[in-house]
Order: structure tokens, then C-alpha cells, then sequence
């Protein structure tokens, strides 16, 4: 369908936008003004909204979010889990509510009365902000305090679903040198920054993300770890995290070099351990690599690995769900990430379906091929219930646009085994320091105000940039 929605004025284009696509989140939807040319199209549904002058922005964004939201409920017959709510980081609701001293109770009906949020997700919202203020409750933080980030934009394949900043490995093999040098050089001007302006020497956590950074060779990687242990104090480190993602970017060699730099967490994710669907989507590995990796891993040493899983990939029914649970519950990891399958629109994926829709105008989007894409909150649950099962509990939350189910991605973890550096970047306790093409580094002040440099993610930009990127760091902090 194509669905116009008319405003008055340009106040709260976005939150409209964004909240209709939630219920019609496999249609066109265009917003625009009355003296707008995109008035004149014809729309299968148009919504004509007027937006009174106000006084508080806050308060009226939150009227009209909420008459527009009975009014889709009332048109399609549903409700969503996170009632109004369409930003990242729900959870940021709760954690103000508890610093506040209100019970569980009074944060329930809150969130009901002005969100319309379900009971499930104000119980899990609340349930994880308990757990993230006593996580981070002995963890020094301040204005001078920062955590790391570096981001390896190589994967072995792409996957079909993703848009994050990252190219296959073997095209850019040859070009691995200069970005290392480049990320280093990066580290080294922030760390003469960081002493010039009297902060903390080193981060308070370590991550390395991707992208798939083992996919980086051995060699590579011990070059970049030892590369942040020259160029920052690692004094007060408390967690060193290495997404080691994908399975068959792993070797003995590559696991030993984690083990020798002191690695104390890492990501082993099938997001799926249905062979079928494993090809689909562009993991170029078996159920088996993913297990023999994680058996290593083990045998090594590992004591906190993280299993990431995808609910909503095509084709994908409750019975595959079902199996990709027992199989990761087997293999019995310290935390569980559970992500509902987002459809982006950069995506190659998003493309797909959108080719296959102009060769046939009456296909539905939910289609790939003849596949569906499932995802409820039942198969949430069925998730959870897994992850207590292992003994974990959820501890992170966030949300993307345009996920199947309109939910939410839930970290769980054994507790003791979560992962800070998660907890901090997702409720913005602490400025991020980033490096690497599409790195996003993160000024957190003592104010709430958040200021951001983010670089480019096209490889030959960033390398051309970063002596832009330095300077760009120097004035954030």
C-alpha cells in the first residue's frame, strides 16, 4: 500500500513517521505538508493530522504519538508490544525512573498510561534496568572516564541481512595494512589528547567489533592488540570483548592470539543453526564449524562466550526456532543475544524483496521467495525461557527500526558474565572512544548533553580522513 500522511507544519515529522511505520512496516508510507507537491499523489490510505501550537514540546509530542496510536490500533485491529515508543533505548525510561526512587509499580504505570507499552515489555524493560544499575554501580564513571571501541569492517561473506560497515575480507586483503595503520594512528593522537586534557589514561572497557575482526589474520590481530596495550593504559580495564562472530573465520592460531592479549569475553554466532537457513543468508559455514568453535574455545580457556541469534530470518518457523535453541543450549554459553531480524533498507536483502515486488505489484513483502518472515512474541519467549534455562537473565535491551514483530533484541546473561561495554554504550553512561571506518565515538557529559564523530564507513574515505577525524576528537573532548 502507499500510505501519505498530511501535517499542518513540519513539527514531529519524524515520530509520526516513524510510529505509523510500525504498524505498516512492509508499505510505502511518505509524510509531507499541505502546500507540499507530494499532496498531490494518490494514497490507499491518507492519515491528515493537525498539529495545535504548543507551549511544551514534550508533552504534546507525546498527545498526538498517543491519538494517533488509538487511532492505528483502531484501523488495524492491533496494538504493538512498545506501545508509542520507536526509539533505541527503552530502557532509558525505567533507569531514569529508578534513579528517581519510584517502585515497579509506579514506573508499570507510567510507561502504560503514557506509552501504552505492554505489561511483558514494561516487566523486561524494568527487569533489565535493575540489572544494569547494579552492574555498573561499582564501575568509576565520570567525565574523564571513556571505554574503546575499534571497528574491523571485514567479514568473510556478507550476509544477506546486513547493512553494518563491513566488506568481504579477501577483496580487501591487500588494503588490511594501511587500515591497521591508519586505526593506530588514530589510537596514538587520542591518547596524546587524552593526556593533554588530564583525563583517565586508559578505558574502562575494551570491544572489538565488526564486521568480524578474526577475520584480520593472526598476525593482524596481535598487531592490533598489542597496538592498544602500547597506546593506553590498561590499568582499569575490567572487560576485553573480540566479536569472533563468525566460524569460519576462526583458527587455533587466531584463538591463542585472544588468549596471549588477555581476552576475556568473545561472540561465537551462528544467529541460526538450521543448515538450510545458514545458506540462504550468506554464512558460508556449517552447524558444525559453529559448534567445533565454540568446543575450542572452551578447550582454550574461554570462560565468558557470547551465542548471538536471529528470530525472524525467512523462512524460518517455530520449529527451526525450537532447534536452534536446543543446539545453542547444548553447547552452554555464559549469554545469549537474541535479535529480531531487521529489514534495512541498505540491506541486500531489503533490495531483493523490493526487485521481486516491481516484477510483481500484488506480491506481499513479507515474501522471499516463496519464504516467510515469523516473529512474535511467543517465539520471544520461547528465547527467554531458553536463556533462564542456561541460568541467564536479561541485562541489555535495544531497538532497531523496521523489526519483524515490532520487539526488540535482549541480551541475557549468567550472572557475573554480562557484558559492560553493551550496558554503557546502550544507556549512554560513558563516552565512547571509537576508531576504524564507521566508528562512532560518543562525548558523554556529566550535563546529559551527547556529542558524536562518526566516520565515514567507505574504506578509501576513512583512510583519506583520519587526520580529520583526529582533530574532530580533540575539539569533542
Amino acid at each position: 500500500m502507499n500510505i501519505g500522511i498530511e501535517l499542518n507544519k513540519n513539527d514531529f515529522m519524524y515520530d509520526i513517521h516513524s510510529l505509523v511505520k510500525s504498524f505498516f512496516p512492509d508499505d510505502g508510507v511518505t509524510i509531507y505538508t499541505d502546500d507540499d507537491e507530494k499532496a498531490a499523489v494518490v494514497r490507499d490510505i491518507l492519515f491528515k493530522i493537525e498539529i495545535p501550537a504548543y507551549g511544551d514540546r514534550a508533552k504534546t509530542k507525546n498527545e498526538l504519538k498517543l491519538a494517533l496510536y488509538e487511532t492505528l490500533c483502531d484501523y488495524t485491529g492491533r496494538t504493538l508490544p512498545w506501545g508509542t515508543l520507536s526509539g533505541i533505548r527503552p530502557t532509558k525510561i525505567p533507569m531514569k525512573l529508578l534513579g528517581e526512587g519510584k517502585s515497579r509499580r509506579e514506573i508499570h504505570d507510567y510507561m502504560k498510561e503514557t506509552y501504552r507499552t505492554s505489561d511483558s515489555r514494561i516487566a523486561l524493560a524494568t527487569e533489565v534496568a535493575e540489572k544494569e544499575r547494579a552492574c555498573l554501580a561499582p564501575i568509576p564513571l565520570g567525565d574523564s572516564t571513556w571505554s574503546l571501541y575499534v571497528h574491523i569492517p571485514f567479514c568473510p561473506t556478507i550476509c544477506l541481512y546486513c547493512t553494518f560497515a563491513s566488506s568481504p575480507y579477501d577483496a580487501f586483503k591487500k588494503q588490511i595494512p594501511d587500515y591497521l595503520d591508519a586505526v593506530i594512528a588514530e589510537m596514538k593522537d587520542a591518547s596524546t589528547m587524552l593526556a593533554e586534557k588530564g583525563m583517565n589514561p586508559g578505558p574502562t572497557t575494551i570491544y572489538l567489533g565488526g564486521g568480524t575482526p578474526t577475520a584480520l589474520s593472526a598476525d593482524e590481530l596481535d598487531r592490533l592488540l598489542a597496538a592498544i596495550e602500547s597506546t593506553f593504559s590498561m590499568d582499569h580495564v575490567l572487560e576485553k570483548t573480540v566479536e569472533a562472530g563468525r566460524p569460519d573465520s576462526l583458527t587455533p592460531e587466531k584463538m591463542q592470539v585472544l588468549v596471549n592479549h588477555g581476552v576475556t569475553r568473545i561472540s561465537i554466532n551462528p544467529q541460526t543453526m538450521n543448515q538450510k537457513t545458514l545458506d540462504l543468508i550468506g554464512r558460508r559455514h556449517t552447524v558444525e564449524d559453529v559448534e567445533k568453535a565454540f568446543s575450542m574455545a572452551r578447550q582454550m580457556g574461554f570462560a565468558n562466550i557470547n551465542t548471538d541469534m536471529i528470530l525472524g530470518l525467512p523462512g524460518e518457523e517455530e520449529a527451526d526456532v525450537r532447534h536452534t535453541l536446543d543446539a545453542i543450549c547444548a553447547m552452554k554459553p555464559d549469554s545469549l543475544t537474541v535479535h529480531s531480524l531487521a529489514v534495512k533498507r541498505a540491506s541486500r536483502l531489503r533490495k531483493t524483496i523490493l526487485e521481486d515486488r516491481l516484477k510483481d505489484a500484488g506480491a506481499d513483502y513479507g515474501n522471499y521467495g516463496g519464504l516467510v518472515f515469523e516473529n512474535d512474541e511467543h517465539l520471544m519467549n520461547l528465547a527467554s525461557e531458553a536463556a533462564s534455562d542456561l541460568g541467564m537473565e536479561p541485562y541489555y535491551l535495544y531497538r532497531q527500526k523496521n523489526m519483524r514483530g515490532n520487539l526488540e533484541n535482549t541480551g541475557f546473561a549468567v550472572p557475573g558474565r554480562e557484558c559492560l561495554y553493551n550496558i554503557l554504550i546502550m544507556e549512554e553512561m560513558q563516552s565512547i572512544l571509537a576508531f576504524g571506518a564507521g566508528a562512532s565515538t560518543k562525548r558523554v557529559l556529566s550535563d546529559g548533553r551527547i556529542d558524536r564523530v562518526v566516520a565515514p564507513k567507505n574504506l578509501p574515505t576513512y583512510l583519506a580522513k583520519v587526520p580529520t577525524l583526529c582533530q574532530k576528537k580533540r575539539e569533542l573532548f
